[in-house]
């Protein structure tokens, strides 16, 4: 296999088991007796991981990497099974207290996979981010597959059953990872800046900023959409399908995407994403009972995570050259996914709680409106 090939592998991998994650393990806490607000809080674990662990991850990968040219894949490698080992607590914990820490114990240990995989792809590709979505397409193709499979698995097996199907595509993954290419380390002679002098830069924290917005509007998406719509009456088949199509407009994108980023510039597309988040959010939230508008409305993630997660990449890369490239990419990871992750489900437990659904994706709307106003003001990519 090609070093592509191998990396769309791991990325089907990686990806499948994600996707049985995010579309339904809010049903497998609520089975447990979790109520929306203790949902929300255990959710909230993974991402509040994702604020430091990622970064912690990445300078391991960057320091060791100039003497072990295999260290971002070792890091992959030993965060799988990490994850594998943390599932498996899981079937002995029915506290929610004891649920959420397990669930932030296991984050730690593997929240570093995927901002250094991304890390390898760009080095694999040269830097080329067109070339970014064909590989990673494949882990859409791996979301898809899953969250339709394990909709209909949970129509005739009890939720309780998810977390079995969760480990095994977790060590799916897992084997997968042996396969990953080194990635190329930075060119010796090629000087970076320091990462503090990155930092300060206006844009850069305007980018990280709207960075935040989004991916906390998709909190009450990610914790309470399939219990959402089971209570609208949809099966948790319909449920799997609705993502399904989500995820079918995010593999299009990735497969235009070399097209894309050479007609449009990546500040364009992150703008795009953000107008597309504001729809989204207000057609889910206040049109529950069309399955017509909630088709329309999972196309878009194809703008809202498949746009907009794409040219960020792209951007990251070009914002921190050289020997910061998986630090980079890490700290993308902690803030975006991390502080702005946990920032959306927190505040998605409390709005649903307090106010309701449909006012809750009011609320995601608004986090989408602030982020592009961020990019629309100082990013320049």
């Amino acid at each position: 296999m090609t070093e592509p090939q191998r990396l769309a592998a791991y990325y089907f991998a990686f990806f499948a088991h994600a996707g049985a994650f995010v579309a339904y393990f809010s049903l497998w806490l609520a089975a447990r007796g979790l109520t929306p607000a203790q949902i929300a809080f255990a959710l909230a674990m993974p991402q509040l991981a994702r604020i430091v662990a990622p970064t912690l991850w990445g300078w391991l990968a960057d320091a060791w990497g100039v003497r072990y040219p295999g260290a971002r894949r070792a890091i992959i490698v030993f965060s799988g099974f990490a994850l594998a080992a943390g599932l498996a607590a899981l079937y002995f914990q029915h506290r929610p207290g004891s649920i959420a820490l397990t669930l932030l114990l296991l984050s730690l240990a593997s929240a570093g996979a995927m901002p250094l995989l991304e890390a390898i792809t760009l080095s694999v590709v040269g830097g080329a981010s067109g070339a970014y979505g064909p590989i990673r397409l494949w882990g859409s193709v791996g979301f898809i597959l899953t969250v339709i499979g394990t909709g209909v698995w949970l129509d005739y097996r009890p939720a309780e059953t998810l977390l079995g199907v969760v480990l095994a595509l977790t060590l799916a993954a897992c084997a997968a990872s042996f396969a990953l290419p080194r990635g190329a380390p930075p060119p010796a002679h090629l000087a970076a800046p320091r990462l503090a002098a990155v930092l300060r830069q206006p844009a850069v924290l305007a980018f990280f900023g709207a960075c935040v917005c989004m991916s906390a509007a998709h909190g009450a998406m990610y914790v309470f959409y399939a219990i959402y719509l089971e209570s609208a009456g949809y099966s948790k088949t319909v449920i799997g399908v609705l993502w399904t199509v989500g995820v079918v407009a995010e593999i299009v994108l990735f497969l235009r995407l070399p097209q894309l980023q050479r007609r449009f510039s990546l500040r364009a597309l992150l703008l795009a994403s953000f107008v597309c988040a504001v729809v989204r959010f207000l057609a889910v939230g206040w049109g529950v009972e069309w399955f017509a508008v909630l088709a329309a409305a999972q196309l878009l993630h194809a703008a809202t995570f498949g746009a907009f997660h794409a040219s960020s990449v792209a951007a990251v890369h070009r914002l921190f050259p050289g020997a910061l490239a998986a630090r980079g990419q890490a700290l993308f990871s902690s803030v975006t996914y991390g502080l702005g992750g946990a920032a959306g489900s927190l505040v998605a437990g409390w709005t649903w709680e307090s106010l309701g659904a449909a006012p809750s994706f009011a609320v995601s709307a608004l986090f989408a409106l602030l982020g592009g106003a961020l990019v629309a003001w100082k990013v320049r990519v």
